[in-house]
């Protein structure tokens, strides 16, 4: 499984990759593209990336999970391209033997994630303007 992809995210394909008798808590973050009112008449955001430095920062943002929580799975996919309202650009999984352990790998990984990838967003609007996104 890539850290990066180009086509729609399967949650429930990273959810199976995690099965294991020994994890009893699974935890799926998923982080679509919005439009709201504060975020103006966006219709999809195009997300950039220099794809080798976000695959090592991946590799280190889970290996710091694998660390902290050792009986835990994590798989985290970001989306690169055109991705419209209501489509996930982001998922994180985590399974653990229990609940607290899932929550808090999958928390510490997208929190991580925000911070440190290397991936640009430039929101799409209905005009047929662009902006770029600094958060």
């Amino acid at each position: 499984m890539g850290y990066l992809t180009r086509e729609p995210i399967d949650v429930g394909t990273l959810v199976a990759e995690l099965a294991d008798s020994g994890r009893g808590g699974t935890v799926a973050f998923v982080g679509s593209v919005r439009r709201s009112e504060a975020d103006g008449p966006v219709t999809a955001i195009d997300y950039s990336a220099y794809e080798p430095m976000a695959a090592e920062e991946c590799d280190r943002i889970v290996a710091e999970a694998l660390a902290r929580w050792p009986d835990a799975g994590v798989r985290v996919q970001h989306r690169l391209g055109r991705v419209p309202v209501g489509e996930p650009s982001i998922a994180v999984v985590a399974a653990a033997p229990h609940r607290a352990e899932a929550f808090a790998a999958c928390r510490h990984v997208i929190e991580e994630a925000k911070k440190r990838l290397p991936v640009w967003k430039r929101e799409l609007l209905e005009d047929g303007a662009a902006r770029w996104r600094e958060e």
